[in-house]
Formats: C-alpha cells, structure tokens, sequence
C-alpha cells in the first residue's frame, strides 16, 4: 500500500488541514480506515495529530482509491467540528462517549 497526498490546504478558521489522497493498492484488498489513517499520518510526517477519513472509494478493478482526510492538531479541536458518527467511524471517541 502506498498512500499519495494528491493536495493540502490549510483551513486556519476550522483549525485543521484538508487533504485529498490517493491509495495505491495493486493485487491486494482495498486497505482499510485505520489503515488508511496510519498512511496518511506516514506520509505527512505527524505524530500526534488526528487523521478524520472523511470520504474513501475503491472504483471495481482499478488497484487504486481515492478519498478525503481531516488533520487535526488534537482531539479537542475534532469534536469542537465533526459530527460524532464521523468520530465513531474513525475510533476516536471513547466508550462512554458513543452512548
């Protein structure tokens, strides 16, 4: 799996960075979330920051994927904007929170 920043952008008002991506994954499964999450924190080099996979599709047969990611400097400022299923679909809430 090989993951490439296709664009960056810094969003100061929302207190994140936008990036668009682009999984390469020829004759393996389509990785998945966390996985994806791990790469992209890999390939810009962070170490605490948190990764919101916001959208990721797999088009049949390509090899390749392509989707959209949030990067947070800390978790306090991801819950201060996403919504909390997106939370809960990255495994970024903690169990009494997702009750």
């Amino acid at each position: 799996m090989e993951i490439e920043i296709v664009k960056k952008s810094d969003n100061p008002l929302l207190g994140r960075v936008e990036v668009k991506f682009e999984v390469s994954h020829p004759k393996e499964k389509t990785p998945s979330r966390k996985e994806v999450m791990e790469g992209i924190k890999e390939a810009m080099e962070l170490k605490k920051d948190i990764v919101v996979v916001d959208s990721y599709r797999s088009p049949f047969g390509l090899g390749r994927s392509f989707g959209e990611a949030r990067v947070y400097k800390d978790l306090d400022s991801a819950k201060n904007v996403e919504e909390k299923h997106v939370l809960k679909r990255c495994n970024l809430l903690k169990e009494e929170e997702k009750k």
